[in-house]
């Protein structure tokens, strides 16, 4: 660990910050190609007819690839210089994308999206840990937050703007802009991040080790449950605010853009306090989803309540990433990548759960029923982080 602390002061501190925004890009492009379909739903069902449920599926498959690659390719990158596992990955997201934006039908795209969550895992896994590698240590706490703002600001600008060019030009297009997107990362990750040469190799028996911690065992609970629930609504938001909110169709992209700016609010937000107390942060942050989708479910009948409820959720949400990993590297300080891709998975795994558990609720029960499912998840999750003292 003194080995890697001890490279980051050697770079300077403008190269530094190059090569952590370079990630962040990456990690933004992936994330955004993984929630994209959740902007984008209701076209794409219609246009490939298929159910709201069923398309619920583009999310759960990448979600529970993704679960599975983190730890697979963690251990099988070995001696593998990692700046040329990011590379390969977002190449292959990228390309992934650009098949899906030409598919005839929708088993093709759902093979594309199952190359996304071989990226999504790998990347995320090895980049949980860098900013260790990339900037001097004081600086270690923001330059992760602004590593994971990448995966909220996906989730909270990303699709909402991919919502918008699907609006403007079709599904189509989103996808295909998101896949140039991938290739733009995939440049800036060549020519900013320097080689990164392994320090240590990972077996899978240190994964399972790893459990052994109370604190990652806990975080892992927390992860699960936080992001189960989260998708479970999340992933139907659209079909939220027009059957529940009524809003109109045309609005859904400019509100999404409002929860974008929120949930970077955030992420920043989050990220210093997340350092420091990481459980306190958490507390905070699943008691307001919890009472978000509630009072959506119950109380969310008009616009206006509706997208106020659109924006608390954006900004709660926004500082969930950054405060998952923010607790377990605390947990496990010395073993960042094993710690990074337990996380990668569960979140990965718990994508894919709540986005499928979220399609049951709504093609048997209907749209209301994925937010009340969500806010009894997200208040066990509330439950778990109370317990942990």
């Amino acid at each position: 660990m003194s080995d890697v602390l001890n490279e980051a002061p050697s770079r300077s501190a403008t190269r530094g910050w190059l090569a952590v925004a370079a990630v962040a890009l990456g990690i933004f492009s992936l994330m955004t190609s993984e929630l994209l379909p959740v902007g984008l739903l209701t076209p794409i069902s219609a246009d490939l007819r298929v159910s709201d449920g069923a398309a619920g599926l583009m999310v759960t498959v990448p979600g529970l690839v993704a679960a599975i690659a983190a730890p697979l390719l963690t251990v099988a990158a070995g001696r593998i210089d990692r700046r040329a596992m990011l590379v390969t990955l977002i190449g292959l997201m990228g390309l992934a994308n650009l098949a899906g934006a030409v598919a005839p039908d929708f088993a093709v795209v759902l093979a594309a999206r199952l190359a996304v969550g071989v990226s999504v895992g790998g990347f995320w896994a090895i980049a949980g840990g860098l900013a260790l590698r990339l900037v001097p240590e004081r600086h270690v706490a923001r330059a992760t937050a602004v590593i994971f703002g990448g995966v909220s600001t996906a989730s909270v600008a990303g699709v909402p703007a991919g919502t918008l060019a699907g609006e403007l030009g079709g599904w189509r297009l989103a996808f295909g802009a998101v896949g140039i997107l991938g290739l733009v990362a995939l440049a800036c990750l060549v020519l900013l991040v320097p080689a990164l040469p392994a320090t240590r190799t990972i077996t899978f028996g240190e994964l399972p080790r790893l459990l052994r911690v109370r604190a990652v065992r806990v975080g892992v609970a927390l992860t699960l449950l936080l992001i189960t629930g989260h998708f479970a609504a999340y992933t139907f938001v659209r079909p939220v605010l027009q059957e529940i909110s009524g809003i109109d169709p045309d609005l859904i992209s400019l509100l999404l853009l409002g929860y974008g700016v929120a949930g970077i609010a955030g992420n920043f937000l989050a990220g210093a306090r997340a350092a420091r107390r990481p459980r306190g942060t958490l507390l905070v942050i699943t008691l307001a989803l919890t009472a978000t989708t509630a009072l959506l479910a119950a109380y969310g009948g008009t616009p206006a309540a509706g997208i106020a409820l659109l924006v608390v959720w954006g900004l709660a949400y926004g500082g969930v990433s950054v405060s998952l990993q923010s607790w377990m590297l605390k947990a496990a300080p010395q073993a960042t990548e094993a710690a990074s891709s337990l996380l990668v998975a569960t979140f990965n795994l718990s994508i894919a759960l709540g986005a499928l558990l979220g399609g049951l609720a709504v093609d048997r029960l209907g749209t209301v029923a994925a937010l009340w499912l969500a806010a009894a998840v997200l208040l066990s999750a509330f439950a778990v982080t109370t317990r942990d003292k």
